[in-house]
């Protein structure tokens, strides 16, 4: 059997541990498009968009499988951010390369659209990547320009779905203003969307939210087994951790609120093996910032004082900030995940932190305002105003979303 791209010891790493022999576990589009929807790919060209989490149920990729299909001929591969393999750190522009002599275009550098000539001769493009629920991360910016390009050349796209590992119940957070569209806030939804990527791809698609003049043939193959209220880890399904420094669900769930962290001058975890889970600075005191939390009375979760220091980390982070300084913070530990309001306990986390270190704190170019999807936030930071006034701009418009989003919904 021919293989793919993933050397042995990461094949190991996605397939230990693997029960597919459970009743109950979830099925994913992958697997039900090679038992239940072949027709829509036999005997035909195709380009696949995958990363590393294209998994079927028996451990194999997506694409090893296809390859050995007489039947379907791969005429392209398309790797998002962090690459085909997965493996690359952030925000690290990708190369162009070549498997058994079929291209893999990269979808993260200059080019972050398919072009005519790179779907030359395809009759049908594949997207199958693990989303992880929150409108920064990119892989469903790679999703929605895919299916632009296939409304642009008439080229008809199967999108193979999979879980939002965060539920599918849970929405919050603003929606994105016009004026900011960008690779971290590609739609106007809000920051935790509670969408599936077949859900979300029919959203975009039918409500003309991608640019071309006309809608994308757009088919999605649904999860079977799948409930709204599911996280990843009720799925039976192997977590393979969907980029670098998404490592566990946890992570995932603290991903929505800490992603913020980003923007400013405070150590997010990257350059470390919890990114996301911890955040520190060289001025914060930890015990004074705990205390100042526990004001909000956030349920669900528990603060713990720590010191680390940032590294580069080959294929996790490069160039972490506050790299080899020594950095005092807290560690995040969710007890409850239900009951635990993530992203509003990240933008209250930001308020403290303005709140203790005013003369310290500091934004990171416009980067703050590119994930949050608008100026609020920075705004409400920079009057020290309440978070509780920048959460009531956002409920008119978030029950709004909510009554669209019901139209799209799949489960």
């Amino acid at each position: 059997m021919r293989k793919l791209f993933l050397n042995s010891f990461v094949f190991f790493l996605i397939i230990s541990g693997l029960n597919i022999a459970q009743n109950n576990k979830v099925i994913v589009g992958a697997d039900l498009l090679l038992s239940d929807e072949f027709s829509l790919i036999q005997n035909k060209n195709i380009a696949i968009v995958t990363n590393h989490t294209g998994v079927l149920s028996n451990g194999t990729h997506l694409i090893d499988t296809l390859l050995n299909k007489a039947s379907v001929t791969i005429k392209a591969l398309f790797g998002p951010e962090h690459g085909i393999r997965g493996n690359a750190p952030d925000g690290k522009s990708i190369n162009d390369s070549i498997l058994k002599n079929i291209p893999i275009y990269s979808l993260y550098g200059k080019v972050r659209k398919p072009t005519a000539d790179m779907l030359k001769d395809v009759d049908v493009i594949i997207f199958d990547i693990q989303d992880i629920g929150s409108r920064y991360y990119t892989f469903i910016s790679t999703m929605f320009y895919c299916i632009e390009a296939a409304a642009d050349y008439n080229i008809p796209i199967v999108i193979l779905d999979r879980p939002n590992p965060i539920n599918g119940i849970t929405v919050d957070g603003p929606l994105r203003k016009d004026e900011y569209k960008s690779f971290v806030a590609i739609a106007p939804i809000p920051i935790v969307h509670g969408m599936t990527v077949g859900e979300l791809a029919t959203l975009f698609n039918d409500e003309r939210m991608i640019s071309s003049e006309k809608k994308a043939k757009l088919t999605v193959v649904k999860i079977q087994n799948w409930e709204r209220k599911f996280y990843y880890d009720d799925c039976s399904l192997v977590w393979v951790k969907p980029s670098p420094n998404m490592p566990t669900l946890e992570t995932a769930l603290l991903y929505q609120g800490l992603c913020l962290i980003e923007g400013i001058n405070v150590s997010e975890g990257r350059g470390t093996y919890k990114p996301f889970i911890q955040i520190g600075a060289p001025f914060i005191k930890p015990n004074e910032l705990i205390k100042e939390l526990k004001v909000y009375k956030y349920s669900g979760i528990e603060f713990i004082p720590i010191e680390f220091t940032p590294i580069s980390i080959d294929s996790m982070s490069k160039f972490p900030k506050y790299e080899n300084e020594l950095c005092k913070g807290i560690e995040f530990r969710i007890t409850d995940r239900n009951d635990f309001k993530s992203l509003r306990f990240g933008i209250d986390l930001l308020f403290v932190l303005k709140k203790l270190y005013p003369d310290k704190f500091q934004l990171r170019n416009n980067w703050l305002d590119k994930l949050y999807g608008s100026s609020d936030l920075t705004e409400k930071l920079g009057k020290f105003e309440s978070s509780e006034s920048l959460f009531k701009l956002w409920d008119d418009s978030l029950i709004s979303f909510k009554r669209l989003r019901e139209k799209y919904l799949l489960y």
